[in-house]
């Protein structure tokens, strides 16, 4: 089995049941399983600022597809919801990103692992935190992270 910490974020329509049936989705892959969720926060938008807010989570998932396979399987669920790409940081229903796989450094055309800017982006790493607690290479931009407008949503 694999390790593999993914984020997922979305803010169309019902952000926390569009959040709730990503994972029930990555579940329904073969010989996968998620198996640790962190809380759901919300978050200001990020490159394009004329959006509503999203909700974001990350989560630990076991599995035995390669990093590719899974990375495809995550796009088929983004298409799945419907996810369209018209301009870069546009809204989305649904987006789920592979931040880390096992202990891989992957640089593909299609893959980056540990994903490119991941330690730049408070909205990742305040959830990473909770389901990956020691962070080894990522600590110091979790400390160093700006965390104003990241906010836990209750009872989730």
């Amino acid at each position: 089995m694999n390790l593999v910490y993914i984020s997922i974020g979305t803010n169309i329509g019902d952000k926390l049941k569009n959040i709730n049936d990503a994972i029930d989705a990555i579940n329904h892959l073969p010989s996968t399983n998620v198996i640790r969720v962190s809380s759901v926060y919300e978050t200001a938008p990020w490159g394009y600022l004329e959006q509503d807010n999203f909700y974001n989570i990350c989560a630990a998932v076991e599995t035995d597809f390669s990093p590719n396979a899974f990375l495809g399987a995550c796009l088929g669920i983004e298409a799945a919801f419907g996810r369209e790409r018209p301009f870069k940081y546009s809204p989305r229903i649904i987006d789920i990103d592979v931040l880390l796989y096992n202990d891989l450094k992957i640089n593909t055309s299609e893959l980056t692992v540990p994903h490119p800017r991941m330690s730049e982006r408070a909205f990742v790493l305040v959830p990473l935190k909770d389901v990956l607690p020691d962070m080894n290479d990522f600590e110091d931009a979790y400390e160093n992270c700006d965390k104003n407008g990241i906010n836990k949503i209750e009872n989730t």
